[in-house]
């Protein structure tokens, strides 16, 4: 009578039968990494990878600063495209705005973005443009990338950004590159992880750029590569993985979930990624949301 009257629904006698079965108290080595934990305590991570992601945003959008809900309050059309998001404190909000409100954050107490020539080297859809045209009065954006990347940060932004902004954007393709930094100048130097999936000998020839063209720069990458298929089981397939491994100027391969070794990684982002020796760092700190992400912030002196 007891187990009837306090016993199991329907719903936890198929979990009996299939999750949590007498098997399960027989060996415990990987129980919480496995299906039994999965129904006990956490959610599959590799079936919910959305509900995780949406975890983040949550608790990202929870500690946003006033200032910054302001900042992403001005960033209109953010839902164009139909982002992974959540509704929070009365603002629609997805991962890549509120990284965008935090890099606007970071960079603001330092460079004076109003009136200021930016470039940015690999805007993806352009959500960095987007996010500073929205907040500063920018002078002129340039956005330099490859030609499909291009296409796709030209069609999105003149969408959601109006004319006036939109004619201080440039659009360069790598065709035009070199013609650009014979001749102009930037207050302000911007690449986004982009960097760490580039060549070395390419990653130079735009920190070379940088030197001779920009005031700041500003970049945000890995600071190492990682080799951990429990991460995304390699989906992609082990040759795009070995290409990944072999890209951009830090390749030492970490434990990406150790933060003493992604710690110990920071002085040589800090140093690979000055233009040249005529460049400090003026601030640095850990990602907003990836502990393997750090940010930096250098100036030329003088």
């Amino acid at each position: 009578m007891s187990r009837q009257k306090f016993g199991e629904s329907g719903l936890w006698a198929r979990y009996s039968a299939t999750r949590v079965t007498p098997e399960s108290s027989l060996d415990l080595a990987g129980f919480k990494s496995g299906s039994v934990n999965f129904k006990l305590a956490l959610w599959d991570p590799a079936a919910n990878g959305v509900r995780y992601l949406k975890s983040l945003i949550y608790h990202m959008g929870m500690s946003l600063s006033e200032d910054n809900m302001a900042r992403l309050g001005r960033i209109k059309h953010r839902e164009l495209g139909d982002p992974i998001a959540i509704r929070c404190r009365g603002e629609l909000m997805c991962i890549d705005y509120l990284l965008a409100v935090h890099e606007l954050d970071f960079l603001s107490p330092h460079v004076p973005l109003d009136g200021a020539r930016v470039l940015e080297i690999g805007a993806g859809f352009g959500r960095s443009c987007h996010a500073m045209m929205s907040n500063h009065d920018i002078a002129s954006y340039t956005i330099v990338d490859l030609d499909n990347t291009l296409a796709l940060s030209r069609s999105y932004l003149s969408k959601v950004l109006t004319h006036d902004q939109l004619d201080r954007v440039r659009f360069v393709t790598l065709d035009e590159v070199e013609a650009l930094f014979a001749t102009a100048e930037f207050d302000l130097c911007v690449n986004i992880d982009s960097f760490a999936e580039m060549t070395e000998e390419t990653v130079y020839s735009y920190l070379s750029a940088i030197d001779t063209t920009g005031a700041w720069f500003y970049c945000v990458q890995p600071v190492a590569k990682y080799l951990d298929p429990t991460l995304d089981n390699h989906s992609q397939g082990a040759e795009l993985v070995d290409l990944a491994l072999s890209t951009g100027l830090l390749r030492d391969v970490i434990d990406i979930s150790d933060l003493e070794q992604i710690s110990a990684q920071v002085p040589k982002l800090l140093e690979a990624y000055r233009p040249s020796t005529g460049w400090e760092p003026v601030d640095h700190t850990h990602h907003p949301a990836y502990p393997h992400y750090y940010q930096a912030l250098y100036r030329k002196a003088g």
